[in-house]
């Protein structure tokens, strides 16, 4: 269950056709879901006293021991994998696209897509000819470590340099699910306003690369781009930031060679 919103409670995900189920690590603390109090009014009697029970062992304890058994794979096999967020709609697939294609001959790369639905991005990656696994999470509005694991066993991971796993389109939840990666990429489009950042901060925060996308389209949608790299600045201060447009290209080889050297530090 996700630790910021209980979305996914009891659900399933789906990895290229295969049904997976999604564990509720919460559940335990909860029993049927009934706490003590609940329990006794349920019988006529009254509610004990409230004592408050201290869990230090982290809800994301799980996830968080997956990802670096991750992290140790993709190490181990000197892969590079970058977690790529953004809020629907930034651009995140048609950069993918534009950024396999300009690497070809360079890199290798592989995607893993997180949807709720649908393989629409999965098919648009396929039609360019890159690695594809599809999960689809049903109620789950973030991926874990485990789905990503699971996920890498349907990938030839032989023939992989860089594998991006493009996450479900949400600024929230994702934030604190570690899955592995070596660079969390964050987008930010031209079109979704510079205050972004600081609209949802702990996701800009965690980021190693943020890009600004869409910059074609930055005069139409009125983008205060001086004001958009000052919130940046401000959330992200540590991280790299590009300007980009997978439509016309501008930006593009920067960071295409960002990623082949950011490879070569993996291997190393």
């Amino acid at each position: 269950m996700c630790k910021d919103c209980g979305c996914g409670k009891g659900s399933n995900y789906v990895i290229d056709g295969d049904h997976h189920s999604h564990h509720d690590h919460s559940s335990a603390h909860g029993g049927h879901g009934h706490s003590p109090a609940e329990a006794g009014h349920a019988h006529g009697q009254a509610a004990p006293e409230a004592h408050t029970i201290k869990v230090h062992q982290s809800i994301l304890d799980l996830n968080d021991r997956q990802a670096e058994r991750n992290r140790g794979f993709f190490k181990a096999k000197g892969i590079l994998a970058i977690n790529v967020l953004s809020s629907p709609g930034s651009g995140k697939t048609t950069l993918l696209q534009k950024t396999a294609a300009a690497l070809q001959g360079r890199l290798r790369v592989a995607v893993i897509v997180g949807d709720l639905a649908t393989d629409n991005d999965a098919t648009r990656l396929r039609e360019a000819g890159v690695p594809v696994v599809q999960i689809k999470t049903g109620t789950l509005c973030h991926l874990e470590a485990e789905m990503v694991a699971k996920a890498m066993e349907k990938l030839d991971l032989t023939q992989v340099d860089l594998l991006v796993i493009e996450n479900v389109g949400n600024l929230v939840c994702p934030a604190v699910y570690d899955l592995g990666e070596r660079l969390r990429v964050v987008l930010l489009s031209t079109t979704e306003g510079e205050d972004k950042p600081l609209k949802y901060p702990p996701m800009f925060h965690s980021a190693s690369v943020a890009i600004i996308t869409k910059t074609d389209m930055a005069e139409a949608a009125g983008f205060d781009r001086a004001q958009a790299l000052a919130n940046l600045q401000r959330v992200s201060h540590h991280a790299r930031i590009f300007e980009l447009s997978a439509k016309t290209g501008q930006g593009l080889p920067a960071w295409c060679d960002f990623l082949v050297q950011a490879h070569q530090k993996a291997r190393g």
